[in-house]
């Protein structure tokens, strides 16, 4: 039975083969049998398409329905590695049978990069998913975590060790390491830790010719490289040493909303100014979105402030009070708790749940849009006004705004390959989430209205993107020849690194001058 099923997909795969002339597939997984470990079989990591686990594999961590649908470019084959030697043997053996290899980590990728094509042309996925080991050490204030972990295991893993240590990343638990660390990834402790990047110390990393190399092997600019530039471009990152950061026994935070009848405006108006000034310990998130009002037949807009400061609740109200009046903070709107469980209230989890929460991978999945803009001068009250009639009139588009200041204005702009330092007031994240398909090209649309409505408050010269909200409205790279890849990269590049494009172009080509580690928006190489 076991050698019949064999036959049946190498014979699936010799029926794709037939239709495509870019690769031999029989070959190609002989070839990664012969290039991993044999004491761990990379055969129980292989699905083809055709084998009836495949499709629970590549659903299993699709994060975006406009990419889960029967038109979706689908791979050929997925390497769901559960050891170092697989994710070697899918790098040697896609780059000799000149295939395009995808690396997923989490599948959070918004525009699906990390999974699907845009050129039509065969490839495979290499799933991260199975290498996600989290190795916590106290003494230290380290932890080795491999990529294909989650935040919301590594949370739980360092709180299992430690109360008051904890690591300044992303909100979302099921955000997959590798990628959010690699693009500059950022949380709710970013004003008093930086970013993801800024607590990195080490990383391991299998290069084009298949070799693991840790950061003294691979040099100082590869690892600058990788740690903000997007890993993806120059090889697969197994694993980064994360520097762990302080937090006190009891943190505090806090969500309420001010409707336009409200005063919205006005607290709006005053946040814009104070938010980057506050101390560093404390991050206030504002979102817009447009509810039914309460006091009238029309819509309205509605500003949520979602805070988390690193101290107690008198301190906090000490600090508003004082500072930030207009927004009204009472005790009653505060919750004291541990970091951990606010972790889970950031998440819409109920404070006081199971920590264990945070190990479970499966979320509800939306089709939905994201873009991404830089405010670097305060929006004028007028401005505001007319930035909610538009919000009214689209409807479904919403905003975060997410406050710069503290840590993020003293960190130079080129320590890492995250531009975006000193100098900006806040970044913005533009989202549609919807349920079903036929909505797809209406919701795109008012997405891309809001954003287009926008460009007189943001920042200019380059239009400034944050890589990890990957937006291919920006560009889209189709690696036909290099000379038109890189000015197809620089058109995207720039968005995403501003000055420190160039440099990332330059390692690339030095570390990958053929290309292999590519998708539509990596870095390219010099013509």
């Amino acid at each position: 039975m076991k050698y019949t099923l064999i036959l049946f997909l190498f014979f699936v795969v010799f029926i794709w083969q037939s239709s495509s002339s870019s690769a031999n597939s029989e070959t190609f997984t002989q070839c990664l049998t012969s290039n991993s470990d044999p004491k761990h079989p990379i055969s129980p990591a292989i699905f083809f398409a055709g084998n009836r686990s495949y499709s629970s594999v590549l659903q299993a961590n699709i994060r975006n329905l406009r990419f889960n649908t029967s038109s979706t470019p689908k791979p050929f084959l997925i390497i769901a590695a559960t050891h170092e030697s697989h994710v070697q043997a899918a790098v040697t053996c896609g780059k000799r049978h000149n295939l395009q290899m995808k690396i997923r980590s989490g599948g959070h990728d918004y525009d699906g990069l990390s999974y699907v094509t845009y050129s039509r042309k065969p490839f495979f996925v290499l799933d991260m998913f199975n290498l996600r080991s989290v190795d916590v050490d106290v003494a230290s204030k380290t932890a080795w975590v491999q990529t294909g972990a989650i935040l919301g295991e590594v949370y739980y893993y360092i709180w299992e060790k430690s109360k008051t240590l904890a690591y300044p990343a992303g909100i979302c638990p099921t955000v997959g390491v590798g990628g959010h660390i690699s693009g500059g990834g950022y949380g709710n402790m970013m004003r008093k830790y930086g970013l993801t990047v800024d607590n990195t110390i080490d990383a391991r990393m299998v290069d084009v010719n298949g070799k693991i190399l840790d950061r003294k092997l691979m040099g100082e600019d590869l690892y600058w490289a990788i740690n903000g530039g997007g890993g993806g471009s120059y090889g697969v990152v197994l694993a980064y040493k994360i520097n762990l950061v302080e937090v006190p026994q009891n943190v505090t935070v806090f969500r309420i909303s001010r409707t336009l009848e409200q005063n919205a405006t006005e607290i709006v108006n005053r946040w814009q100014r104070v938010a980057p000034e506050l101390p560093d310990e404390l991050f206030i998130r504002t979102i817009i979105d447009v509810v039914n009002s309460t006091v009238s037949s029309q819509k309205t807009v509605r500003a949520t402030f979602i805070a988390m400061f690193l101290g107690d609740t008198t301190t906090l109200l000490s600090i508003l009070n004082r500072r930030f009046p207009e927004l009204g903070l009472v005790r009653s709107d505060c919750t004291e708790t541990s970091w951990i469980q606010s972790v889970l209230f950031w998440t819409n989890i109920q404070v006081g749940s199971s920590e264990k929460l945070l190990l479970q991978r499966n979320q509800p999945v939306n089709y939905l849009k994201r873009k991404s803009d830089y405010v670097r001068e305060p929006i004028s009250r007028t401005g505001l006004e007319s930035i909610w009639k538009k919000m009214i009139e689209l409807e479904i588009p919403t905003m975060a705004f997410n406050p710069y200041g503290g840590a993020m204005g003293r960190i130079s702009s080129t320590v890492t390959p995250f531009p975006y330092r000193a100098g900006n007031l806040w970044k913005i994240q533009y989202a549609a989430n919807w349920r079903e398909d036929r909505l797809t090209d209406r919701y795109m649309e008012l997405t891309r209205k809001l954003y287009q409505f926008m460009t007189p408050f943001v920042s200019k010269d380059p239009r400034q993107s944050f890589f990890n909200y990957r937006d291919v409205d920006l560009g889209i790279n189709s690696h036909n020849g290099k000379m038109s890849s890189y000015v197809e990269g620089k058109r995207y590049g720039k968005k995403y690194f501003a000055g420190n494009f160039e440099r990332l172009v330059k390692i690339k080509t030095r570390v990958d001058r053929g290309n292999f580690f590519r998708n539509e928006q990596s870095i390219p190489v010099l013509p």
